[in-house]
C-alpha cells in the first residue's frame, strides 16, 4: 500500500505510527509542515526502508514562518522530496497570499537549482495561481497534487502540465468524486491519508483507510482491488524512475556544459 502524504510528527505517538506503516508494509511520503521540523521528522523512520521524508514550509505558517526558507533552501539538496508546500486561498489565509507566493516562488526556484524535487503540493483555493507558478518553475520538478479540490479546468491543466495527483478517503467520498477520478489518468495516481489531520479519527494510523481508498478507486474504475494496488506500485516506482532520470538527464546537460567551456 501507499501513504504519499502523511504527516507522522504530528501524530500523538509517532513512533507507534511508524511501527504500524511497518508493520503493514506500507510505503509513505511522510511530509513536513516546517523546515524545522524536518531533521526530527526524519530521525522517527532513520531506519525504514519504505518510508521517505519531505522538506516542507505550509503556506498556511508562510505568514508567520515565512523566515523559515532560509532554512528550506540550505536543507533542500540533501533531499529528494519537498511537501508539504504549495498555496492556500481559503479565507483564513487569502490575506497572506502576496507572502506566499513569493515564498512558494523561492522554494520552487531551490528545487530547480538543486536537480528538481517530487513535490507534494498544497492547492486549496488557489489551484490556478499555483498552476501559474508552476509554470514559470518547470525546473522545479514532478508536482504531485495532494487532496486536489480545484476547478475541474484546473485539473485539466495540471494533467496537461505532465502533474501527479494523490487522493485520499475524503476526496473520494465527496460529491465530486466521479468527476475528479474520471480525469486523472491512472497512470498518475497515487492514494494518501493526510493522517492524522484526516482519514482517522482515533490518533492511531488508518491503515484501514488506506484498504477502502483502494476499494474506493476500484469501484470508480469498475476493477478489483488487486489490480488498483498493482497499479498504484507500479505508478510509485515510474514516478521515482521519472525523477531518476531527470536527474540523469541535468547531469549529463551540465557535464556537456562543462566540456564545451574547456574545449
Amino acid at each position: 500500500m501507499i501513504d504519499f502524504h502523511c504527516h507522522l510528527d504530528l501524530f500523538a505517538n509517532p513512533q507507534a505510527a511508524v511501527s504500524e506503516v511497518e508493520a503493514a508494509g506500507i510505503y509513505l511520503l511522510s511530509v513536513t509542515t516546517t523546515p524545522k521540523a524536518y531533521a526530527g521528522t526524519k530521525a522517527l523512520s532513520a531506519s525504514s526502508k519504505r518510508i521517505r521524508t519531505a522538506l516542507g514550509l505550509h503556506p498556511q505558517l508562510v505568514r508567520d514562518r515565512h523566515g523559515e526558507v532560509d532554512l528550506f533552501c540550505e536543507l533542500v539538496g540533501g533531499t529528494s522530496y519537498v511537501g508539504e508546500v504549495g498555496l492556500d486561498g481559503s479565507s483564513d489565509h487569502a490575506g497572506s497570499l502576496p507572502l506566499q507566493r513569493e515564498v512558494l516562488s523561492r522554494i520552487l526556484r531551490s528545487c530547480a537549482a538543486s536537480g528538481g524535487k517530487i513535490m507534494s503540493l498544497h492547492s486549496r483555493h488557489a489551484s490556478g495561481e499555483l498552476l501559474e507558478l508552476l509554470q514559470r518553475h518547470p525546473g522545479s520538478g514532478i508536482p504531485v497534487f495532494h487532496w486536489f479540490s480545484g476547478p475541474l479546468g484546473d485539473l485539466g491543466r495540471a494533467v496537461e502540465m505532465g502533474a501527479w495527483f494523490s487522493v485520499g478517503l475524503p476526496m473520494l467520498q465527496s460529491e465530486r468524486a466521479g468527476a475528479l477520478i474520471a480525469r486523472i489518468p491512472r497512470d498518475r495516481l497515487l492514494t494518501e491519508t493526510d493522517a492524522p489531520f484526516a482519514s482517522t479519527r482515533d490518533g492511531l494510523y488508518p491503515t484501514s483507510a488506506l484498504r477502502t481508498t483502494m476499494a474506493e478507486i476500484a469501484r470508480h474504475w469498475k476493477c478489483d482491488a488487486d489490480e488498483v494496488r498493482r497499479g498504484l506500485l507500479r505508478n510509485l516506482t515510474r514516478l521515482a524512475e521519472e525523477k531518476r532520470k531527470g536527474a540523469i538527464i541535468k547531469r549529463t546537460i551540465a557535464s556537456r556544459r562543462e566540456a564545451t567551456s574547456l574545449s
